[in-house]
């Protein structure tokens, strides 16, 4: 198995600022590998919700998360500042994968980047539904080709 390469930040078309927590270091004085899963989601919802119309409070339909995987490539620790970036690999009907990463933020390579897939679903029945028009273009300004 080939171990990818880490990106470049302006691969990514959406970027946030993030913190690392004084609880996100483990034993061995590190972020936990288990919390950049928390940074993905932050940085996916984030956009969601800012520039994509979801409610994740009232709204009919929310997304639920069927896939991820993270590779790491620099180990970051509390107190440094991060960004998180974003953009679409695969837009579907009623589904969407995301590929994210996690810099530095004075550097440009990720320490640490992945993917999600989102399916998203009425919040009663849990039925897959089409992604809105709306939400659908924001997701589409972030799709990349390959």
């Amino acid at each position: 198995m080939n171990k990818p390469t880490p990106n470049c930040i302006d691969d990514y078309g959406y970027v946030i600022q993030l913190g690392t927590r004084w609880s996100d270091n483990d034993l061995y004085g590190h972020v936990n590998n288990v919390v950049y899963y928390s940074y993905f989601d932050t940085v996916a919802n984030r956009f969601l919700i800012e520039q994509a119309g979801l409610d994740i409070h009232q709204g009919q339909m929310i997304g639920l998360v069927v896939d991820s995987g993270c590779s790491y490539f620099a180990p970051v620790a509390f107190p440094e500042r991060l960004r998180g970036a974003l953009r679409v690999a695969h837009l579907g009907r009623s589904s969407v994968r995301y590929e994210i990463a996690i810099f530095r933020e004075d550097d440009p390579i990720a320490v640490a980047q992945g993917h999600f897939v989102h399916v998203f679903v009425e919040r009663e029945s849990r039925q897959s539904v089409a992604i809105p028009d709306l939400m659908r273009a924001a997701l589409a300004r972030l799709s990349v080709k390959g």
